[in-house]
Formats: C-alpha cells, structure tokens, sequence
C-alpha cells in the first residue's frame, strides 16, 4: 500500500468517523462512506493542508471516489 494512501484512508476515517478498513480506493465519499457536501469540502481541505497541494473546485466537485483523489494527489505532489 501507497503511503499516500495510508494518509488518505486516515484522513477520511478521521473526519467520517468511520473504520479506516473501510475507506478503500473504490469506496464512493458519498454513497458508501456517508459524506455529506459539507463533509466533501472539509476533506478537500485537508488534503490539501496534508499534501501541500490547492485542489481547484472544479476537480473537487469531480472527485467522488478515494482513487479519484488518490489520482490527483499523486499526479500534484
């Protein structure tokens, strides 16, 4: 396993309170972990404070999935 993706599946765990195990790359933020909008916006943030990286709104809007953001923050770190 990637460390970015042990710093993902820690972040989104942390501020979904849910179990890390079941943050995988597949997993879907809204439909399978429960984010809300607001819970989207919030871990764009902290990607973007953990990583160093702006992630423009755009692309926000279009990550749905932990790979989806596993891609992008790998391609800009």
């Amino acid at each position: 396993m990637s460390e970015t993706l042990d710093k993902l599946q820690t972040i989104v765990s942390n501020q979904l309170g849910i179990d890390k195990d079941s943050v995988v790359p597949s997993a879907d933020f809204t439909k399978e972990l429960g984010a809300d909008s607001l819970d989207v916006v919030e871990l764009v943030m902290a990607f973007e404070e953990e990583f160093g990286i702006e992630i423009d709104d755009e692309v926000a809007g279009e990550m749905a999935t932990v790979a989806d953001a596993l891609d992008y923050i790998e391609k800009n770190i």
